[in-house]
């Protein structure tokens, strides 16, 4: 089964809160990430550690593995980031195609053992990332390949938002990626 691309630009969830996951990334503080991502981990474990983790709930949707992937791999993308924000004036982000990761990844057929280890492990380095910014540093900037302009305020928002969104999809409150 072919999962259709999210052809979607989530950075509105920086104005308003999202209406499937409820989060509202503009209420939240940079310096609660790490504490918030460290949370999740767990939760994360729980569910890569599901006999049917691997399973599609549906043709439209990926399995709790492939999200695991992808969130381990979200993690290693925002920690570059993260770090070129800091290394530069107006960082500029190489683009990642998340669809051609999780084909080129093959996340379908990982491991969910090593998918959960690897997750946490990347899970502790971002939020370790975050926890060395000081707050003189939230007004460092990145812009994406699409011309998407972040602060590091924002930044921290958009992606604990990701995190956030992607638990409440595999912890069964949502239908679509």
């Amino acid at each position: 089964m072919t999962i259709v691309p999210d052809q979607k630009d989530w950075t509105w969830v920086l104005s308003r809160p999202c209406p499937e996951c409820r989060f509202d990334a503009a209420s939240n503080d940079p310096s609660t990430v790490p504490g918030l991502v460290r949370q999740m981990l767990p939760r994360w474990q729980t569910v890569l550690e599901q006999k049917d983790a691997a399973v599609r709930p549906d043709e439209r949707t990926w399995s709790a593995l492939e999200y695991g992937c992808h969130v381990r791999d979200v993690y290693g993308i925002f920690n570059e980031r993260l770090k070129l924000m800091l290394a530069e004036d107006d960082a500029q982000f190489a683009d990642w195609d998340q669809d051609q990761a999780a084909i080129e990844g093959d996340y379908a057929n990982q491991d969910p053992v090593q998918v959960s280890r690897e997750l946490v492990t990347a899970g502790i380095k971002i939020a370790d990332a975050f926890a060395a910014v000081g707050r003189s540093q939230w007004d460092r900037t990145g812009t994406r390949g699409n011309g998407a302009a972040f602060t590091m305020v924002t930044f921290a928002q958009y992606f604990l938002h990701d995190d956030v969104h992607h638990l409440h999809d595999v912890e069964g409150n949502s239908t679509s990626r």
